[in-house]
């Protein structure tokens, strides 16, 4: 019965670790589906941000096309060149000023991108099962040699 023992402990860390390899093998999985969930997930994000980043920038495209336009009528209307002088500096500024606020917008929808960015690297902890089943044949060691 005593020559038993080291058997049965011989299997039962075979079957342990056979156990802790099937086990990593799904978490392995579960992790990499994870991953493409969220790439999936950031791409679609991604697609929103850009949306509304050229919706803002077509609608300040047609602010600043109306306002310059209504400037311009008016100038001409009080008898003022609004090609020359006053209104096209006017016209400068505000084009300018559109220009400013676009770069503004850019830089917040750079930073709306990188800030809803998930690292890529988590790791899988594929490595922490492998120590689990050395230390299990470890042990299975241990109790032969006692």
């Amino acid at each position: 019965m005593a020559q038993l023992a080291p058997v049965v402990t011989l299997a039962a860390t075979g079957a342990s670790i056979y156990s802790q390899m099937e086990t990593a093998k799904r978490q392995k999985k579960n992790a990499q589906a994870q991953q493409q969930n969220a790439q999936v997930q950031q791409a679609a994000q991604e697609q929103v941000l850009a949306a509304q980043a050229a919706q803002d920038t077509a609608e300040r495209q047609r602010a600043l096309d109306r306002t310059i336009a209504s400037s311009r009528a008016r100038l001409a209307a009080g008898g003022v060149n609004p090609d020359e002088g006053s209104g096209a500096a006017m016209a400068a500024g505000l084009r300018g000023a559109a220009a400013a606020a676009q770069g503004t917008n850019d830089a917040v929808y750079a930073a709306r991108l990188s800030a809803n960015r998930k690292s890529l690297l988590d790791g899988d902890s594929s490595l922490n099962n492998w120590v689990r089943a050395g230390q299990g044949l470890g042990r299975a060691v241990k109790s032969l040699l006692d």
